[in-house]
């Protein structure tokens, strides 16, 4: 048996689109610009809408913010959709110890009486503006805590059909993105179709998303 040995299959969104545009009953020779501007803006709209859905394993990162004596709110860059966990620490020589700490909704920050308070973090609650910001409680006192470390989900990058970029998933999405994509596009292009791919849609990104969980064990107690 020959096979190719490689892995390196990574369709661009051009490519994608193709495919997704010929699965909406729409023949490659027949688009035209319209067609692919359509097809961009669909892209972009179907990846905050897989951003809304849950937590995109592959978009998860660490970011770590040095503490200020003082200060409780701290800006969190825009790109971020969600925090996930959280913790604070302090670097002593080599030594780095780390203490978990939970999130507060804007009520329970609000009904904290001293909000000025320095001590040693143990909540924050993130302000899910447009330019979000995270704010501690206690307030850092320079000494019990020197950073802040959170794991977050990200927006998934912009999907450009210029030079020929591929969308930033893993491989195990290219279904559910071609398949999503086809159905977002039959609206607009081919609506008698819409239902039907709608549901291929859906069943491929249920598909998706359950492997895009982590192997771990679950306790309950």
């Amino acid at each position: 048996m020959t096979t190719s040995g490689s892995y390196l299959y990574a369709p661009s969104l051009g490519e994608l689109v193709i495919y997704a545009f010929n699965c909406a009953g729409i023949r490659a020779t027949s688009l035209l610009q319209e067609h692919m501007v359509s097809a961009r803006t669909a892209a972009n709209l179907m990846q905050a809408n897989w951003a809304n859905r849950g937590v995109n394993l592959w978009a998860v990162d660490l970011i770590t913010v040095p503490l200020v004596q003082g200060q409780a709110t701290y800006n969190v860059d825009p790109s971020t959709v969600v925090m996930l966990d959280a913790y604070t620490g302090i670097v002593n020589g080599s030594v780095e110890t780390d203490r978990i700490i939970l999130p507060i909704s804007r009520s329970e920050y609000a009904n904290y009486p001293n909000k000025a308070q320095q001590g040693f973090p143990t909540t924050y609650w993130m302000d899910r503006l447009i330019s979000p910001t995270v704010t501690l409680w206690p307030v850092p006192d320079g000494v019990s805590a020197t950073y802040l470390k959170y794991y977050r989900v990200r927006q998934i990058q912009d999907s450009n059909l210029a030079g020929g970029q591929s969308p930033e998933i893993p491989y195990r999405f290219l279904e559910a993105f071609a398949d999503g994509l086809a159905y977002r596009l039959s609206k607009i292009w081919a609506p008698a179709m819409a239902v039907g791919l709608k549901a291929v849609a859906d069943e491929s990104y249920n598909i998706a998303t359950a492997q895009d969980i982590e192997q771990a064990q679950q306790y309950i107690t």
